[in-house]
């Protein structure tokens, strides 16, 4: 089977994969039929029987997700005109705010009922935590972006999610851009050996390395790496790789590896050109938010 076109238009034009987003939302509908039918919507709602049902938040956040909640419901034998979404992947939303409006079968919305939830909580909580990461950065130039520490199977909506929030993502996987670690470094013998190889096998590929100390930002600098990663350095260091970087001014730093909203602000001011946090997919809190049926 396939999404219907116009679920698979408003997919494209958020800049996810149809055939992804398909086989995940797919997957999870499954997941809850693997052990049977639906009793419960089956012995409750009468055959034939619609209703009006509207998703509302519970508490502030931000938005993310409605493309794929749509999915979700085309799945389910649900069409994309018996949604009318109330707001737009990353709004602001206050707590009681309606999202999106359902008419539909009630057996079919019931059973679709929590893996939809399942989507825009999770995608709404990482757009949240995102969103105040872009608060805390706000006018010093600097950018949170997220990492591959993302949920097998989900990177490409956790991803969407870190956009909706006002983040940038970084890679999407190994083949689209290097980075190159310590333990390539390691196994290269050195990092000036390591960029060599690298841009040897993939010219033109996007690169980056990561850097513990400050000497080995001067070995990547004079390897000519044009963006480092400054991992788990403090403020002092910081703002020494800065200072290193200074005469290049091509190179862009990114800090990473401890990171805190807290101390985000200080970070950026140190004149570094992004933030990059795993939190933001691995551990974003779900945003809380629930389906109401209205009429019945």
């Amino acid at each position: 089977m396939t999404l219907n076109a116009l679920v698979a238009k408003q997919l494209l034009a958020a800049g996810l994969d149809p055939d992804d987003t398909e086989r995940v939302v797919r997957g999870a509908l499954d997941e809850d039929l693997r052990y049977g039918p639906d009793i419960t919507s089956a012995a409750t709602a009468a055959p034939g029987a619609r209703a009006v049902a509207g998703v509302v938040a519970r508490e502030p956040g931000v938005l993310a997700g409605l493309p794929v909640a749509l999915a979700v419901l085309d799945a389910a034998g649900i069409p994309p005109e018996a949604a009318e979404p109330r707001h737009r992947d990353g709004d602001r939303i206050a707590a009681a705010a309606e999202v999106l409006r359902i008419s539909a079968p009630l057996r079919e919305l019931l059973g679709a009922e929590r893996t939809l939830l399942n989507v825009l909580t999770h995608l709404s909580g990482i757009a949240t935590a995102t969103r105040a990461w872009a608060d805390a950065l706000s006018g010093t130039g600097c950018a949170v972006r997220d990492t591959r520490k993302t949920l097998p199977g989900l990177r490409q909506l956790q991803k969407y999610a870190v956009r909706c929030g006002g983040g940038q993502n970084h890679r999407m996987g190994l083949g689209d851009a290097a980075l190159i670690k310590d333990n390539h470094v390691a196994a290269a013998g050195g990092i000036a050996n390591a960029i060599e190889a690298v841009r040897a096998a993939a010219p033109g590929l996007p690169l980056e390395v990561e850097c513990d100390t400050l000497a080995q930002v001067s070995e990547a600098l004079a390897a000519g790496a044009e963006l480092i990663l400054l991992d788990n350095m403090g403020l002092a260091e910081l703002r020494a790789a800065v200072g290193l970087a200074a005469p290049h001014p091509r190179v862009r730093l990114e800090a990473s590896g401890g990171l805190r909203l807290g101390t985000a602000g200080a970070v950026a001011e140190t004149g570094v050109h992004y933030v990059s946090a795993g939190a933001l997919t691995h551990s974003a809190p779900a945003l809380d938010l629930g389906l109401d049926v209205l009429t019945g």
